[in-house]
């Protein structure tokens, strides 16, 4: 189960959400794409495609409003008669508050799963993300139906990046899932990784994984891993 947000909250998207939008230069295109392969799919800290390896993309246009809206699409295996694809459809609003130093962006992000029992998995997920200085976010998430169970969950995470020598960054991320207790237990995801750029192209590896109430949760899906993710996109 997964997300987007705009490049203030990339860093933070990445780790809580399985997707992030580009945001446009102000002299530049409203539309932007990626295209990316993973080593995994995981959504904070577990794997949604069985430990396999995923080819995902994605679209979003953006007006200069701040209005955004897109779509991300990955496959996806959570096991026989399961789905096979994630398509997830959102819409959004980004704007600066006071003197820039502080971005929100709150978004609305629809998963919808094609094949298999796909059409009873869908639900819609409220993000809520504040960027400081371009460094450091925090995201509050809300679903009243999670994991299309009927009931509340919500997520809170935090992650800040550093620049690193000939220009590679060291991402850190943490978050907390809460759930009913019918649905789950709470359980703690996070993550730390490098990346590097060269243009529109990308590379990130990254080391993510979860405490012990995730690893109940989601068995082996949910151990401490590396993920390898190569990135394309304008």
């Amino acid at each position: 189960m997964k997300t987007a947000t705009l490049r203030l909250a990339a860093v933070l998207a990445l780790s809580a959400l399985p997707f992030a939008a580009f945001a446009q230069d102000e002299e530049g295109s409203p539309f932007s794409w990626s295209i990316d392969a993973t080593s995994d799919y995981v959504f904070r800290g577990a794997s949604q495609t069985d430990e396999g390896p995923a080819l995902q993309a994605g679209f979003t246009w953006t007006a200069s409003s701040g209005f955004y809206a897109g779509a991300w699409g990955s496959n996806v295996d959570f096991g026989d008669g399961g789905p096979d694809v994630e398509l997830d459809t959102f819409i959004g609003y980004n704007t600066d508050l006071g003197d820039e130093f502080v971005n929100l962006d709150v978004m609305l992000n629809r998963y919808n799963y094609l094949g298999g029992n796909g059409s009873d998995l869908a639900f819609n997920e409220l993000y809520t993300t504040l960027t400081f200085g371009g460094t450091v976010g925090l995201t509050a998430t809300y679903t009243n139906d999670v994991w299309a169970s009927g009931e509340d969950g919500w997520y809170f995470g935090a992650s800040t990046s550093f620049g690193l020598p000939a220009d590679f960054t060291l991402d850190l991320n943490v978050g907390k899932s809460l759930f009913d207790s019918s649905v789950a237990r709470d359980y703690t995801d996070w993550g730390v990784s490098i990346s590097k750029a060269w243009g529109n192209f990308s590379a990130k590896l990254g080391y993510v994984g979860t405490d012990n109430d995730g690893t109940v949760n989601f068995g082996e899906l949910a151990n401490d891993r590396v993920v390898l993710t190569l990135s394309y996109g304008m």
